[in-house]
């Protein structure tokens, strides 16, 4: 899934720089110096961290939807967009955001858990698509870093991810990520016993009954999105070679975490992906010589 996300991306990026055409929606950036960029992504970064901790202190779960939902529509317009206007569809604005609007309404109020991930591998090329053209090399390298120790603290020391992941689940009732449920072999094995017992007809009392624990795995959507943005400036910079580089490093060490990593504990993500894009970065400048 996250592989199948930053291909994606990758096109969706390419097709907005290849088109030289401005994001729809008003979404279009702002002239700016990188460097100035870098700082305003940070600021508003701690202001929407701020905000929704303080939003889900206080328990404003409609309003959190809303702006979920709207964040949604933008990031899957902006998606849709770009492909509907590959196959030159007249309006591709407006029939993206038609179609960006039920997928949107039935991720945040519906909770389906296909539409759910579905949505994901096609929301975060959208966001990419908006930063891309704000950022270069050097000031990606440096909001890599900036992000990577953030997420470091926020995971491994203040737990604040985790308290983050939870409430979302919990009380939102969705997940700004990747989102999948799974059964132990110990769970499988009940469930098993059941279908036997009831003949695949397992009663909802009897399940509620018994005590089927589910586990998931998960993965920020900071973690996905800014691989596609590291990706996406190679792309610019220095074409599809150096930005598939930069993908398959970035899957690699996500790859690596995942077979490392215990069952039960969090991780953060960033640093590992961190050092594949590097790694991606690196090889893309050796072969450039």
């Amino acid at each position: 899934m996250f592989l199948i996300t930053q291909l994606i991306g990758l096109a969706v990026v390419k097709s907005y720089l290849s088109e030289e055409r401005g994001l729809p929606y008003g979404m279009e950036p702002p002239e700016v110096k990188p460097e100035t960029s870098i700082v305003s992504i940070i600021i508003a970064f701690a202001i929407a961290i701020s905000l929704i901790f303080l939003l889900s202190k206080i328990r404003a779960i409609l309003f959190l939807k809303l702006w979920f939902f709207t964040v949604v529509i933008l990031a899957l317009g902006i998606t849709f967009n770009s492909l509907l206007f590959c196959f030159k569809i007249p309006f591709a604005s407006i029939v993206a955001i038609l179609i960006a609007f039920p997928l949107a309404f039935l991720k945040i109020f519906k909770q389906n858990l296909f539409v759910h991930n579905l949505t994901e591998l096609l929301i975060y090329p959208g966001m990419a698509a908006v930063f891309v053209p704000i950022l270069n090399i050097w000031t990606i390298i440096l909001l890599l870093l900036f992000i990577s120790i953030y997420d470091i603290y926020a995971v491994w020391h203040s737990g604040f991810m985790q308290k983050m992941a939870k409430f979302q689940i919990n009380q939102l009732k969705i997940f700004a990520g990747f989102f999948v449920p799974y059964l132990g072999k110990k769970e499988r094995d009940k469930i098993k016993l059941l279908r036997q017992k009831y003949k695949n007809k397992i009663p909802e009392k009897v399940l509620k009954k018994k005590r089927i624990r589910v586990s998931l795995a998960i993965l920020g959507g900071g973690d996905i999105v800014f691989p596609i943005v590291a990706s996406g400036i190679f792309l610019r910079s220095f074409g599809l070679a150096s930005a598939l580089l930069i993908t398959f490093g970035a899957t690699l060490s996500l790859f690596i975490l995942f077979t490392k990593s215990k069952k039960g504990k969090f991780y953060p993500a960033m640093p590992f992906l961190t050092a594949g894009i590097f790694a991606g970065m690196l090889l893309s400048w050796i072969l450039q010589l």
